[in-house]
C-alpha cells in the first residue's frame, strides 16, 4: 500500500539544507490565522489540542471550503469531504495509537501523508509539523497540508493508486507530486487574494514557506523516473507557483504531454563525486566565456554588435555604480566585476555553482540590455536580467554537448533567487524584484518561453 506523503523523513531534509547562508536579520514569518477567525474546525484525532494541532485544524477546514467551491468549477462534480477524517499523532509516544494505513505510530515519524485507502490524512505534531513552522513559518505548515488535500483531489478525479498502477507512464510519481504542489499553489492565491475566511498569507510568510519546498525536494541526482520521485526544488516551487498563477483547472490538466522537468540523473562518476559541481575557480573559467558566448549570439542575431564585457576579479563586493552586490555590471568600463575573495565564493560553497552561475548571468543580461538599447536601470529592467539568465540557463539546458547543467543547478538557481536579491537588481544596485517568488517566477518565464518572453 503506498501513501501520497509529502515524502522525506524531516531529519534527512534538513541535513540536506544543513550548509545554506542565511539572510541576515530578516524577520521571522508572520502569523497566519486571522485573530477573528473561528474556533469551529474540522475534527483532529488523537490531538492534544496544541497549538501545532489547531492551526492544521485550522489551515484544513479553510482548504476543505476552498475545494467545495473549487472542486465543482474544475470538474463539473461536487466536492466530497475526506471520509476517513484527519489524524495527528505524538511520534515520540510509544503508547501513541497509529493512524489508518499505518503498523505503528513511528512510522509517521517527519511525515504528513494522504493515504487513498482510507481517505485519510495523518501528520506527525512532534517532530514535523512544530520544526516546519519553526523552520519556515506557520506557512509552511498550510502548504504541506494543502499539498496533502491536493493529493485527495486527485483521488477524486480518478488519479488513484489502481489507476497508477494500470498506466504508469500516464501517472509517473513525480506528475502526481507536482500536481499536489500545483493544486497546494491554487488553494494559496485564494489566501494571498483576501478570499480566505481563516487564513491570512504575506509576501514575507510565503517566501518562507516555499523554503519548505526546497527542503523537500529529492536528493540531488534522482531519476525523474524513480517510483519514488516528488521532483527537485526548482521543480516544485515551479508546480506551486503555476497553481498559484494559473488556477486549479491549470493543475488538473497536468500531464506527461505538457509537463516539462527538470530533474536529471547523475550521468558520470565525476559528477556524482562532486555533487555536481565545479569548484569556485573552475566555474569562473567555464560560465563566463560560455555566457559572452550566448549572448553576442543573441545580440547579433537581432542585429547589433556584440561588445564582449571584460570579466573581472575583484578582492571586495563590487560597487562601481550602486550596489549590485557580489557581481556587478559596470556600464562605464563594460565590465563584469567578481567578487572572488568575499561573499560569492561562501555563497558558492553554501549554495551550489549555479548559485554563482546565477548571479554572473544577471550581469550579463544587463550587458545585453544596454548592447539593444535597452534601459538598464529600472524595475523593467531588473525583471528583464532575471529573465534573459533564465533564457540563457534553459538553453543550456537543452544542450547535448558542451558545458552544460548538472543535476541540482536548477535547484540552486532558485534557492539564491529566494533568499538574496542580487540577481534581481538594476545596474544601479537598486529597484530589485521581490519578494522571491516573483524573482524566481521572473527567471522561469526566460527558462521556459525564452529571450522573446524577456522584451528583446
Amino acid at each position: 500500500m503506498r501513501h501520497r506523503s509529502i515524502a522525506l523523513i524531516l531529519a534527512t531534509a534538513l541535513l540536506a539544507v544543513g550548509c545554506t547562508a542565511q539572510v541576515p536579520g530578516r524577520p521571522r514569518a508572520a502569523k497566519v490565522v486571522k485573530k477573528e477567525a473561528s474556533t469551529e474546525t474540522v475534527q483532529v484525532r488523537g490531538t492534544d489540542n496544541g497549538p501545532i494541532d489547531k492551526l492544521a485544524a485550522t489551515a484544513l477546514t479553510d482548504i476543505d471550503d476552498f475545494w467545495k467551491k473549487t472542486f465543482p468549477q474544475t470538474f463539473n462534480k461536487p466536492w466530497k469531504s475526506l471520509t476517513g477524517g484527519y489524524y495527528s499523532v505524538d511520534t515520540q509516544d510509544a503508547t501513541a495509537k497509529p493512524p489508518p494505513c499505518t503498523q505503528k505510530a513511528a512510522d509517521v515519524e517527519g511525515n504528513a501523508f494522504y493515504c487513498p485507502a482510507a481517505d485519510a490524512i495523518a501528520w506527525d505534531r512532534a517532530s514535523l509539523l512544530p520544526v516546519l513552522q519553526d523552520r519556515f513559518g506557520e506557512a509552511a505548515v498550510v502548504v504541506v497540508l494543502a499539498h496533502e488535500i491536493g493529493h485527495a483531489v486527485q483521488n477524486r478525479m480518478g488519479i488513484t493508486p489502481e489507476a497508477e498502477r494500470r498506466d504508469p507512464d500516464k501517472y509517473p510519481t513525480i506528475l502526481t507530486e507536482a500536481q499536489a504542489d500545483c493544486f497546494a499553489g491554487s488553494f494559496v492565491r485564494s489566501v494571498t487574494d483576501g478570499k480566505s475566511q481563516r487564513l491570512e498569507v504575506g509576501t514575507d510568510a510565503l517566501d518562507k514557506a516555499l523554503g519548505a519546498l526546497i527542503t523537500f525536494r529529492d536528493p540531488v541526482g534522482t531519476s525523474p523516473e524513480d517510483q519514488q520521485a516528488h521532483g527537485s526544488a526548482f521543480d516544485r516551487v515551479a508546480a506551486f507557483q503555476d497553481g498559484y498563477e494559473q488556477g486549479a483547472k491549470f493543475c488538473g490538466a497536468m500531464s506527461v504531454q505538457n509537463r516539462t522537468f527538470t530533474q536529471r540523473a547523475f550521468t558520470t562518476v565525476t559528477d556524482r563525486a562532486n555533487g555536481g559541481n565545479l569548484p569556485f575557480d573552475q566555474m569562473l573559467e567555464s560560465v563566463t566565456p560560455d555566457l559572452d558566448g550566448y549572448f553576442k549570439t543573441l545580440a547579433t542575431s537581432a542585429g547589433k554588435t556584440w561588445q564582449s564585457p571584460r570579466a573581472e576579479a575583484s578582492q571586495t563586493e563590487p560597487n562601481c555604480s550602486g550596489d549590485q552586490g557580489p557581481v556587478a555590471f559596470c556600464p562605464a568600463d563594460k565590465t563584469i566585476k567578481i567578487d572572488t575573495q568575499g561573499e560569492l565564493p561562501l555563497l558558492h560553497k553554501q549554495l551550489g555553482d549555479y548559485a554563482t552561475g546565477t548571479l554572473i548571468a544577471t550581469r550579463y543580461a544587463l550587458a545585453e540590455l544596454a548592447v539593444q538599447g535597452k534601459p538598464t536601470e529600472g524595475a523593467t529592467a531588473s525583471a528583464a536580467a532575471l529573465c534573459l539568465a533564465g533564457a540563457y540557463t534553459g538553453a543550456v539546458f537543452q544542450r547535448q554537448g558542451g558545458f552544460g547543467l548538472s543535476p541540482g543547478d536548477f535547484d540552486e538557481a532558485v534557492t539564491v533567487l529566494l533568499r538574496f536579491d542580487y540577481a534581481a537588481r538594476d545596474a544601479r544596485g537598486q529597484n530589485a524584484v521581490d519578494p522571491g517568488f516573483q524573482r524566481v517566477a521572473r527567471f522561469r518565464e526566460g527558462v521556459f518561453e525564452g529571450p522573446k518572453k524577456c522584451g528583446l
